[in-house]
Parts: C-alpha cells; sequence; structure tokens
C-alpha cells in the first residue's frame, strides 16, 4: 500500500486503538497491524513523533510502567481532547472516503 495514503491516518489509527485501552508504542503497532490485516505496519519514524505530537496536543497522556523484567514501558492513554479528536477525525475520513467513491464510480467501492 503506498505509505502516502497511510501518513494521514495515522493519528486517526493511533487514538482508535487506544479508546480500548492504554498501551506502549509497540502493542499499539502490533494493534494496529493486526486490525489491518497486515496492511498498515506503522514505523518507528511515523509512529514515535505522532505520539509525542498528539501528548503535546492533550489528546494523549502518557505515563511509564515497569516490567517483571525491570524495562522501562512508556504507556499512552487517550484522553477526553483525543476523544473528540478521533470523532472529528472518523468524520472528515468518511466525508473524504465518500467523495473519492464518487469520483471512482460510486457504489463499487462504497465505504462501510
Amino acid at each position: 500500500m503506498d505509505p502516502k495514503l497511510i501518513s494521514g491516518t495515522v493519528e486517526m489509527m493511533i487514538l482508535q486503538v487506544l479508546m480500548g485501552e492504554a498501551a506502549y508504542g509497540y502493542k499499539i503497532t502490533q494493534e494496529v497491524l493486526e486490525k489491518s490485516k497486515g496492511a498498515f505496519q506503522l514505523k518507528e519514524g511515523s509512529l514515535y513523533p505522532a505520539l509525542h505530537r498528539m501528548e503535546e496536543e492533550g489528546m494523549l497522556t502518557a505515563y511509564w510502567v515497569e516490567t517483571e523484567s525491570g524495562r522501562r514501558r512508556k504507556y499512552y492513554r487517550i484522553t477526553p481532547a483525543g476523544r473528540e479528536a478521533l470523532a472529528e477525525k472518523r468524520a472528515d475520513w468518511k466525508g473524504f472516503c465518500a467523495s473519492v467513491n464518487e469520483v471512482l464510480g460510486g457504489g463499487s467501492y462504497a465505504v462501510a
């Protein structure tokens, strides 16, 4: 899949994953990979800058957890502002897809 198509949806996918529960970076990438049936593999170069930007913008909060092995993992949790941003991004995405689908020929490419 064309990486340029993915770049505009990274934040939306991260927020959607975090709607379920707080998660650390690797877990987020695995959830996106699994839910997309292997279509989207978030790279560190796009994941972590997005997470940090979203934290700065108040969409996420972060906290550290020490694992049994002594490693520390940074977990991210969606905030109310993040939930609101996700709702807006989803509405924008649905409108975008509907418009592109119309250009491509309407119903044959319909998005659920």
